[in-house]
């Protein structure tokens, strides 16, 4: 028997503002794409249909920052994107060559591009590399798959010449630049915001969780975040995302009894525990600190004499989370707008992946029910912005033709109850279902990616309106 459509989605309510679409109606789907949006599609004409009656259909959740490499993430990061109904995501550090080992090893159908770190000792020599070593780490990336690079100030600064010059050559080359804020002369707060957006200059450049940068470390943390919803204002180029999660994401790997991370020790501070090994000891045993460790397939946040054991027993090379982010800045931060409506931070994301707060829906749908966003906004932030800046044409919308990447909501429990992706099942009810992954990376990298087994989605950042912006998105 033949039928019309792999698969159809009866009877939920689909929220859709790029088509002004807000409505009951049922879709279907063939051959990884969206085929038909109406009313009283026949259940007989599909392989497979789902009566998703009392639910919300979105565009797939496109996280723009998570971790899904073996440093700051781990093996089980696909699983925990698909069960909080990710379906598209931006690796934001690498190692490329781990993300994609990973991807191959535990993929469960995501669409997923990584950025490269700028990190001393590991892909450059120093804390101050020159043009000609930067340029050679940002080729070989591209070439390895890579979508960009990521400058990592507030855990392994550059010198803010070394930090300018790479922000330079990455567009010079067509690569994705991220920036964590800080250098060797400004740390991840405030001040080193804004040395960030004086270093960017007129280039393109996703500036990472904007609310990691309000924390009260200079001033207020409220004053802090209108500050940055200012400075954001004044710089439309620059691109932003923030994150609702009380916790942070750091690494706890310590050299010679000392955090090598500066933003653990930033952490270590703030709840007043020395900086050393010790210190770091002593703040998980009193809860402080938090070690990211694997129970039940999954990474979990866990505290006191277990969390210390598994910590030392990895040779202290594990993710810690820290619940440093005030309240009402990432609240501020995820509804602040421009005088033409559109938002200042262009994006919700976790900075989670296989760190354990993948809360965009639980905690977004609840800005939502508290009528601080609305539906439509919620969809913008979390999956219409997210491509356009990624570059996805085909994601973050349901028109006709579109990529059948979808994300079912329980608005009532916001929760996720399903997630698609190129027309694919891969989360029903919590349950992981799918397989594989798709890269996305640029024209250089995709015989790279294939190579590994996996399937390239490419994009060229230069096309994308990100990189063309001279105003809000």
């Amino acid at each position: 028997m033949s039928y019309q459509y792999q698969v159809i989605l009866k009877n939920s309510f689909v929220v859709d503002p790029t088509n002004n679409r807000s409505g009951v109606f049922d879709i279907g789907i063939q051959g990884g794409k969206i085929v038909d949006i109406a009313s009283n599609l026949k259940s007989s004409q599909a392989e497979e249909s789902f009566d998703l009656r009392g639910y919300h259909t979105i565009p797939g959740i496109i996280d723009l920052h998570v971790h899904a490499s073996s440093w700051l993430g781990g093996k089980f990061g696909h699983k925990m994107m698909a069960k909080a109904g990710v379906t598209t995501a931006l690796d934001m550090s690498g190692p490329i060559d781990s993300v994609l080992d990973i991807a191959v090893s535990h993929g469960v159908g995501l669409n997923l591009a990584c950025i490269q770190y700028v990190r001393p000792g590991h892909t450059v020599d120093s804390n101050d590399p020159n043009r000609s070593e930067l340029e050679k780490m940002i080729k070989f990336s591209l070439e390895r798959g890579a979508y960009g690079i990521k400058l990592l100030g507030g855990h392994y600064p550059l010198s803010p010449e070394a930090t300018s010059n790479a922000v330079e050559l990455a567009h010079q080359q067509n690569a994705y630049c991220a920036f964590h804020a800080g250098t060797l002369s400004n740390k991840s707060d405030l001040e080193g915001l804004y040395e960030a957006v004086e270093l960017i200059g007129k280039y393109p450049v996703h500036l990472a969780h904007i609310n990691s940068y309000c924390r009260g470390k200079i001033k207020p943390a409220m004053v802090e975040a209108e500050e940055a919803i200012e400075l954001l204002k004044k710089n439309p180029h620059i691109c932003s995302e923030s994150y609702l999660s009380p916790v942070n994401g750091t690494s706890g790997k310590c050299s010679g009894g000392l955090p090598e991370s500066q933003v653990t020790v930033m952490c270590l501070g703030t709840g007043g525990f020395e900086a050393t090994q010790k210190g770091l000891e002593d703040a998980i045993m009193k809860g402080w600190a938090q070690v990211n460790l694997e129970s039940g397939g999954e990474m979990v946040l866990a505290t006191g004499k277990t969390a210390v054991e598994w910590w030392l027993s990895k040779g202290t090379d594990t993710t810690l989370s820290f619940s440093v982010n005030p309240q009402i800045p990432r609240l501020r931060l995820a509804t602040a707008k421009r005088g033409n409506n559109q938002f200042v931070v262009d994006c919700i994301s976790t900075d989670g992946g296989a760190i354990p707060r993948n809360v965009t829906i639980e905690y977004g749908l609840a800005l939502v029910k508290l009528q601080a966003l609305t539906m439509e906004e919620f969809v913008l932030k979390t999956s219409r912005n997210p491509a356009k800046i990624l570059g996805l044409r085909n994601k973050g919308h349901l028109s006709i033709g579109a990529a059948a990447d979808i994300t079912v909501v329980d608005l009532n429990t916001q929760k996720p109850m399903m997630a698609m992706s190129n027309g694919h099942v891969i989360m029903w009810e919590g349950k992981i279902c799918g397989g594989g992954t798709h890269i996305i990376t640029t024209p250089v990298g995709a015989s790279f990616v294939e190579s590994k087994g996996l399937n390239p989605h490419v994009v060229d950042p230069e096309e994308t309106p990100f990189y063309q912006r001279n105003g809000p998105l």
